[in-house]
Order: C-alpha cells, then sequence, then structure tokens
C-alpha cells in the first residue's frame, strides 16, 4: 500500500507548519504587547494592579477634585498629621501616620505647636522639615488655593521655629486642626511654581514628581494607568509591593473579566450584581464597604447669569420634588440593598463623640409619595393647566435636563429611575450622560468671563472628610466657583458655619451642625439619595494581609482619605515569593510553551506513523 507512504513528507510539512506557527504566534503575541497601551512592569518586581472605571482630573493638589487624583496623593504626600488606620484616631509618636510625632494647643486655642519626625526625607533625598510645612499651609491661605481653604481656614500664618517644630497662629478656635488633610509640598519645587499657573492647571505637576509617602508617582498615561514605585528614601516601614498600577477601565464588565481572569489583582467600582457574581469565583474576596459618602442629585440654585431652569432657584419646587423620590427602590435596584436611604449631608453612624449625623423626626422626613408631591408643586404654584400632564412655569412646560456620570453605572440607573418619578408628577426630564471632567466644565461654565453654571440637575457623590466641617464650608458662598457645584447659600447657614467653626466643645457645636442640615434639608440644593457602599474586590488566592481602613467595615484597597489610608498597600504582598514577581521574559516563555507544543504534535505524530506502518506490516 504506497498511498500510505505519502503521508510522510506529508507529516514533515505539518511538523515544519507547527513550528513556523509557534514561531510566529510566539513572536505575534510579543508584538502585540509591546504595541499596545499596557504596562511593562519590572522584572523581579512585586507588582499590584488595581482596575478602576475613574481616573485622576489632574494630579495638582491646587486642581484635582475628583476621588483618583486624591488616592494618588495620599500614597505619594505626606500630612501633618497622621491617622490610626483601624479607628481613624489622630496619632502621636513615631509609629504614627503622618508627619507629627507631637503636639500642643494654648488655652486659648488660637496656637498650635507641632514636632515632627527627624527621619523624613523627599523621594529625591532632600531632608524634609518644618519649613516645608510651614511653606505649604502659607502657599495656601496667602494665594488662596480654594480646594484647601476648607482645611486652612481661620489658621492666619504657620512658622517653622526650627527644622522639626511648626506653630500655626490661628484667628479663632479651629476645632478640626488636627483633623483636616493638607498634602504637604516640597519648598524647593513649589517655591519656583508661580501660584497663578498652580491655581489655574497650566503647572500640572504630572509624573515624576516630588513627594514624600510610601511610594513614587513616576507615570501616568491618560485613559490607560497611574503608575507608582516604592519610595526608597520613606521614612515609614518598607512596603511588601514594590509597585502599584491603577488601571483605567471604560467599563467595570471588562475590569471583572479581567479580575476573574487575573489580569488585575483588585476592582473598585464595581456593581452589586458584579458582587453577588464574584462571590461563587475562588480566590476572589467581594466585599461592600461602609464609606463615609453620601450620594445625591443637585440642582443649579445660582441667582446669578446661568443656564439653568429658572424654576430650580425656588426651594419650595426643589423640595416638593423629594417626595417623588423613591430612596427605598434605589437601595434595591442601584445598591442591591447595600445602601441606606439618604437623608442629610452627615451620614449616620460613621462620626462617634458625637455623630454628627442629624436625623429628621418623622414629621419632617421626607418619604416616597407622589401625591404630596403633586401637592406641594401646586401649592408653589407650578400647575398643569392645560391637563397634558406637564406642569409649567409662566406658561411654558417645565423641562429639567439631568446628567449622569458615565464613570458610574449606578449614577445612570438612578438617573432613569428618576425620569420616570419625576415624568409621574408632571416634570420631563431629559437624561444625559456624560464624564466627570465635562460634567465638571459645565458646573463651572463661563461665557464671556462671567461665571454661568450651564446645567440643570446632576448625580454625582460626596466623600467626607475626618471632621464634617470642610463639606459643611462647601455649602457656602464663598465656595461657589469652586466647590459649591449647586451654587446655593442662605445668611443663617452661613453664620452658623462660621460659630461652628470656632468652637472647640463638641457638645455646644453639635447643635450648630444639626441646624444646618436642617436648613439644608428643608431648602434642599441637594437630594440625598443613598449612604452607599464602595464595592470592592481583590485576589486573596495570591495576595494577604488585606485590612479594612476603618476597621471592621472600611476600605481594603484604596484609601477612604488622609495618611492612616495607605496603610492597606503596607500591608497586602504576595502569599508566596513567585505569584506576584512579574518577570521581564513573559514572552519569551509564551514562544517556549507554544514551540513545546509543537514538538509535542510532531512527536505524537511521528508515534501515530510508525504505528500504522507496523499494522501495515
Amino acid at each position: 500500500m504506497t498511498t500510505r507512504e505519502r503521508t510522510r513528507p506529508a507529516l514533515i510539512l505539518i511538523a515544519a507548519a507547527a513550528v513556523v506557527l509557534a514561531l510566529g504566534l510566539a513572536w505575534g503575541l510579543g508584538s502585540a504587547v509591546a504595541a499596545s497601551d499596557s504596562p511593562s512592569p519590572a522584572s523581579g518586581k512585586v507588582v499590584y494592579k488595581v482596575g478602576w472605571t475613574r481616573e485622576p482630573d489632574n494630579l495638582s493638589p491646587f486642581v484635582g477634585t475628583v476621588a483618583p487624583a486624591f488616592e494618588v496623593w495620599y500614597l505619594t504626600y505626606d500630612s501633618l498629621v497622621g491617622y490610626d488606620p483601624k479607628t481613624l484616631a489622630p496619632m502621636k509618636g513615631d509609629n504614627s501616620t503622618g508627619l507629627a510625632t507631637d503636639w500642643s494647643v494654648s488655652a486659648d486655642g488660637l496656637t498650635w505647636t507641632f514636632k515632627i519626625r527627624h527621619n523624613a526625607k523627599w523621594d529625591d533625598g532632600v531632608p524634609l522639615t518644618a519649613k516645608d510645612i510651614a511653606f505649604t499651609y502659607n502657599y495656601v491661605i496667602q494665594h488662596k488655593m480654594e480646594t484647601l481653604t476648607a482645611y486652612t481656614n481661620l489658621i492666619k500664618t504657620a512658622t517653622a521655629v526650627d527644622d522639626y517644630t511648626v506653630e500655626f497662629q490661628c484667628s479663632k478656635p479651629k476645632p478640626d486642626m488636627i483633623r483636616s488633610w493638607v498634602p504637604i509640598l516640597p519648598e524647593h519645587i513649589w517655591s519656583k511654581v508661580d501660584p497663578k499657573d498652580a491655581g489655574n492647571g497650566k503647572y500640572s505637576n504630572n509624573p515624576p514628581y516630588v513627594g514624600s509617602g510610601p511610594y513614587k508617582a513616576v507615570e501616568w498615561k491618560k485613559s490607560s494607568y497611574v503608575h507608582l514605585v516604592r519610595n526608597p528614601t520613606w521614612w515609614g516601614p518598607k512596603p511588601k509591593i514594590d509597585e502599584i498600577y491603577f488601571m483605567y477601565y471604560t467599563n467595570s464588565d471588562t475590569l471583572l473579566q479581567d479580575l476573574i481572569a487575573g489580569t488585575v489583582d483588585g476592582g473598585t467600582d464595581l456593581t452589586s450584581t458584579q458582587m453577588t457574581q464574584l462571590q461563587s469565583e475562588p480566590g476572589i474576596t467581594a466585599r461592600a464597604e461602609k464609606v463615609d459618602e453620601f450620594e445625591d442629585l443637585g440642582f443649579n440654585c445660582y441667582s446669578g447669569p446661568s443656564n439653568g431652569n429658572p424654576v430650580l432657584k425656588d426651594w419650595k419646587f426643589r423640595q416638593a420634588l423629594n417626595w417623588a423620590v423613591d430612596r427605598d427602590k434605589i437601595d434595591s435596584l442601584v445598591w442591591g440593598g447595600n445602601s441606606t436611604p439618604g437623608t442629610t449631608i452627615i451620614p449616620p453612624n460613621y462620626y462617634t463623640d458625637p455623630d454628627w449625623h442629624w436625623e429628621p423626626p418623622a414629621g419632617v422626613k421626607y418619604t416616597y409619595d407622589p401625591a404630596i408631591a403633586k401637592q406641594k408643586l401646586d401649592e408653589a404654584g407650578y400647575k398643569d393647566t392645560n391637563g397634558d400632564g406637564v406642569r409649567e412655569y409662566k406658561g411654558k412646560p417645565i423641562e429639567l435636563g439631568l446628567i449622569a456620570r458615565a464613570e458610574s453605572v449606578q449614577s445612570q440607573t438612578t438617573g432613569k429611575l428618576i425620569v420616570g418619578w419625576f415624568k409621574d408628577v408632571g416634570i420631563n426630564v431629559k437624561l444625559q450622560v456624560m464624564d466627570e471632567a465635562t460634567l465638571g466644565a459645565r458646573e463651572l461654565n463661563y461665557e464671556k468671563g462671567v461665571f454661568t453654571p450651564d446645567f440643570d440637575m446632576f448625580l454625582w457623590d460626596w466623600y467626607l472628610d475626618y471632621d464634617p466641617g470642610s463639606m459643611l464650608s462647601y455649602l457656602t458662598k464663598s465656595q461657589i466657583e469652586n466647590w459649591n457645584e449647586t451654587c446655593w447659600w442662605n445668611p443663617e447657614y452661613e453664620q452658623l458655619y462660621v460659630q461652628q467653626g470656632q468652637e472647640l466643645d463638641a457638645a455646644k457645636r453639635k447643635p450648630m451642625i444639626d441646624r444646618m442640615q436642617q436648613i439644608l434639608y428643608e431648602q434642599t440644593p441637594y437630594i440625598v439619595t443613598a449612604y452607599a457602599p464602595d464595592y470592592e474586590a481583590y485576589n486573596t488566592a495570591k495576595w494577604g494581609g488585606y485590612i479594612a481602613i476603618p476597621d471592621p467595615n472600611g476600605n481594603s484597597l484604596l484609601p477612604p482619605f488622609g495618611n492612616g489610608g495607605y496603610a492597606n498597600f503596607l500591608s497586602i504582598g504576595p502569599k508566596t515569593a513567585a505569584t506576584a514577581v512579574q518577570g521581564g521574559g513573559a514572552n519569551v516563555w509564551v514562544a517556549i510553551a507554544v514551540a513545546a507544543v509543537a514538538v509535542a504534535l510532531v512527536v505524537l505524530l511521528v508515534v501515530l506513523r510508525r504505528r500504522s506502518k507496523a499494522v501495515e506490516e
């Protein structure tokens, strides 16, 4: 049977083709990796990758406003006071997570003196001293750097008494002096920066920039990743992770799949549905984490030039819409039952001694009742006079624009619900989805040099600080054109803000803050929809040492705020040395593996040929 002999040249061709395919595949994989935007970790380094669907808007502390920018600053800059990761209480001593090891305040509450550690350095090797701390605070105060003035409020000046002592003179007692976060900046760098350029963003502070935290920011590839490396000059304990990548994803579904596949080690900005899916994935822990946060529907309340619908200037109109929002439905459909229906801008059960949250009593608290919403709108003069189901203002049907954020699935889902609920009470709403940067530009819109906010309503969220004072400040008149996105203000609220900001006795301060929340609740610049969790998931098969900040229900991947929050990336480490170490020759190993498959195929075909020949003989 000579026909079988013809299989031998065919076998050689198959083997040759297999080898060529193997080499070509290996080359192709190598080319694909090299040509992509994926980062290339240094060989032999312990690398941790976190996926998120957001990214920094700007890495200058005087310009950036969104949470991812703060996450990078927390890891790359020290603050004056450090906080206990478990309790978030201010820390003294050498084990503090901040620069200060001790402090004292004068009897009149006007002079604060801080002793700082002697072994702090900038990551370029220059010693970090009290002069850098004084410079940073004075730079903010003297040049009115509005992104940080909520923290420096009432400080007149900062003085370096010596290299390791800094003194602050306050105009009034300052109850939040040790509970506010200001990133300490290197004087030898920022003293050369024109304050105007720092404030308007011309000085962008793009990596690599000089910092003093446990990590150094070395690269930011926009819409791709932020790359941090361990800072060898940092004064604290050596992190177990050498490099961190914050990887940007355009949607959380892709992030979910990469987390399951092990392409990333941890993920944030996930949804409740995805968290449920991850519960069954071996080696991955998924958690709904309690944070100091609220979700809000914000209104354009500006009384000056505005592109917003004028009906929103009337607080009775805004207040009536509270009754049209089903917060329980938002909890179940948007947050999977993991949120608490919202009331005021200070979350409950987060602060202690005292709990700064004011809870509206039963007779005042808004519930979902469309009939009451309709009644209140009628009483305020916004009626449906022609019976077409749409209310009018000055003879024209009311139509409002609502902006949801592209980075947040929850924002978009909530927006769709609100469109339906408001339609039910006679208000037409057009929903738009846009990225956070575009929304921010609409909120801070200028036309011919005149501030003219360009929106009706938006859905966003706030994370609060160690002290509620900074959040309260964002609703003051001085913060319009800055943090006060709704442009609302109220004379009584302004007076109370000043008074509470000077009261050192928490028991006396509490009623003032309660009254401020009551005013906000009544006049409704925000409808607080939920106190929502952060959804984080992370690989526990390869990595250990995860902690909750604060303990036991706080964040495990991203710092909640300030120094002390970075402790997670000091604690997380590989369970075995080999699992997390990145090799520089990945493509070579791919080529070897593919070639090995080809050789095995050749051997198999040879064996089969020999067996066939034996049978034939």
